[in-house]
């Protein structure tokens, strides 16, 4: 078992030389959008958070949906902070934890600082500014004591999971154990529940409901809230596999084995009961450790899943996740099956037709996402399963497939998106502005440029990014909501911080799996002079390759007076290596005579450096950019959070 320790040895050192010339508008763009963002999480946090950094809230958080909704307000900003952001981002990050955490232990949702039982949709979703802040600062021994303690929550001999039947036994589970049921929320379904409606019967096997309007008999709501109770509140369910980035966390710190080797026989199990499905993944296993014991035998019908609410958006996130995961664990391009197989069995199923022509349960999201073609036809796959066979048809949701590609680099994953974009009616170069709950939703026009048929798409993405928070900070400063009575979604819909655009542009990452992934990002920037990770003051960075052996990547320093040191790292958990680099170099010529009225042209050749190390130092000089294209070899090291 490894401790944390230093990063690796900084490597070789190389010099830009190539002069700046006329300053690109992507690196422009870029450091405008970094000054942005620092400036609107001050805004966020003086508006919304008191002195100990919890939210300014005094509401009974009578909706059950919450605790979640507290964190969410500040899941990127520890990704913001390794990016680049404030110095001071990191403290404020685990400040607002601290300042939250306090204020949900007093609210009850939390128990020793975990949840104290709830589903991994949700939990996921909270765990991410966790998560963030581990792989930001893992030198704090405060966060790795609790990135073991809640790990132990799941392994063998915990009280949530059955060594016997490699099962977590309920849905709603965390530091309390096991939490039975689901008496907390929905002791009677009825047709006041507006939000939930167009989800549909929660169970559909209920005699005399057979459709939402008989919910609003009183007695038909009793018996559906009763039969919710017993039967989605009990045993294991697929979004449970979200639990193994706990595992991973902790494993990161010091290599325990503990950890993977609970997190791979976990992943196992489902992948065994995929296999005796037919390939499809269950969404519920008893307390027996049988498929379908509560559901008459279907292998649909759980908590969180193929049937209710969201089917493939909860199922296949999480599969996609605990794919990640035991990746990430292993290496090895087949762990990705997990989360591959889901998506193949519904893009077996898909049709053509147009969003607007379709009925869905979640058409505001691709309304947004497709703007004025949404009307178009374009590939539709079912989200959903029940007794009638699939159905919930919507546009495929790409962040599912692209982080795949992204894990494996594979031939696999890049021809299932070829099939995507082939099939799709819409414009995948199109950047269109818009922000939903994960901040996601514009892989397409990067995938685009990153094949080089996109090359407006840094500058387009970017503006569009300041105009995001442009937007939010106009919203907060139009907010004139009662805040101690605001519902617990008001500020995750007003965070101004985004690092959609960043993540791609900086590092060649897609944005974070937002139901509890980790985020082991292509390239990790460290800033050589200030000790600390991203990139340092006045530097951009563009990543316009990624393919299996290698990544390119442009770096600029803006700046007039200051030479900045940049530590380039590839993969955010130190795993990979870089072989050689093949940079760019200027001649000697500029910036010419004084006496002229021009410029004199900018010129450039290549040459090529060893690195044989995860690790190389680019010194950037005032006015100066460099190219590098970036020769690897993946997985060389044990991967570990990393540090400088």
């Amino acid at each position: 078992m490894r401790t944390v320790s230093p990063g690796p040895a900084n490597g070789p050192s190389v010099t830009a030389t190539v002069p700046l010339g006329v300053p690109p508008v992507w690196a422009v763009l870029e450091r405008r959008l970094f000054d942005a963002l620092d400036e609107a999480w001050r805004a966020f946090a003086a508006r919304y958070c008191g002195p100990d950094g919890r939210l300014v809230y005094h509401g009974p958080a009578a909706d059950r949906d919450g605790a979640d909704d507290f964190y969410e307000a500040f899941f990127n900003w520890p990704t913001l902070y390794q990016l680049g952001g404030a110095d001071d981002l990191l403290d404020a990050s685990k400040h607002h934890w601290e300042g939250v955490t306090a204020q949900l232990t007093e609210l009850g949702y939390l128990v020793d600082e975990f949840e104290r039982g709830y589903d991994w949709f949700h939990q996921g979703e909270s765990l991410l500014l966790f998560y963030g802040i581990c792989a930001a600062d893992p030198r704090d021994e405060r966060f790795r004591e609790r990135a073991r303690r809640f790990a132990d929550l799941y392994l063998p001999g915990s009280a949530n999971y059955d060594a016997e039947h490699d099962i977590i036994r309920a849905p709603h589970n965390g530091a309390g154990g096991p939490r039975y049921g689901l008496q907390w929320e929905w002791a009677s379904y009825h047709t006041d529940l507006i939000s939930m409606r167009p989800y549909g019967l929660p169970l559909r096997d209920l005699p005399g409901i057979a459709e939402w309007a008989d919910l609003g008999d009183p007695s038909n709501a009793a018996r559906m809230g009763a039969a919710m109770n017993e039967r989605l509140g009990r045993g294991d369910v697929a979004v449970n596999l979200a639990a193994t980035s706990l595992a991973v966390n902790a494993w990161l710190y010091d290599g325990d084995d503990r950890y993977r080797d609970w997190a791979l026989r976990y992943i196992g199990a489902w992948e065994r009961r995929a296999a005796a499905n037919g390939g499809i993944l269950p969404d519920n296993v008893g307390l027996s450790g049988e498929v379908g014991e509560l559901h008459g035998g279907r292998w649909y019908g759980g908590t969180y899943g193929w049937q209710w609410p969201h089917g493939l958006y909860s199922v296949g996130a999480a599969a996609a996740i605990a794919a990640v995961n035991a990746h990430l664990l292993t290496g090895d391009e087949a762990a990705l099956a997990i989360g591959r197989d889901p998506l193949e069995i519904v893009y077996d199923q898909a049709v053509q037709a147009g969003v607007t022509e379709t009925e869905m349960s979640t058409s505001d999201r691709w309304l947004a996402e497709l703007g004025d073609e949404a009307g178009k036809p374009t590939m539709l796959v079912p989200n959903r399963h029940d007794d009638g066979g699939w159905f919930d048809f919507q546009p495929p949701q790409l962040g599912l497939p692209v982080w795949l590609w992204y894990t494996s680099l594979g031939r696999q994953d890049a021809e299932r998106l070829d099939r995507l974009r082939a099939a799709s009616g819409y414009d995948w170069a199109t950047v269109r502005p818009f922000r939903n709950k994960e901040e996601a939703g514009h892989e397409a026009p990067w995938l685009e440029f990153l094949r080089g048929a996109n090359p407006g798409f840094p500058e387009a993405m970017l503006s569009t990014a300041l105009g995001q928070v442009q937007r939010r900070m106009a919203l907060i400063d139009a907010d004139h909501e009662d805040l101690s009575a605001i519902h617990v979604h008001h500020w995750q819909r007003l965070n101004p911080v985004l690092t959609e655009a960043l993540l791609q542009l900086v590092t060649g990452t897609p944005q974070v799996l937002y139901n509890g992934g980790l985020l082991p990002t292509r390239l990790a920037y460290f800033d050589a002079d200030r000790h600390r990770p991203g990139l340092p003051r006045d530097v951009a960075a563009l990543v316009d390759s990624v393919r299996p052996d290698g990544t390119r990547v442009e770096l600029v320093n803006l700046g007039l007076t200051h030479t900045r040191r940049v530590v380039l790292q590839a993969g955010a958990f130190g795993e990979h290596r870089i072989d050689r680099a093949v940079i760019t170099r200027g001649d000697e010529d500029y910036p010419g005579d004084p006496r002229s009225y021009t410029t004199p042209p900018i010129t450039e050749s290549e040459r090529e450096v060893t690195v044989d190390g995860p690790r190389l130092v680019v010194e950037l000089p005032p006015g100066r950019r460099i190219r590098l294209d970036l020769h690897t070899t993946a997985r060389v090291r044990t991967p570990s959070h990393q540090y400088y």
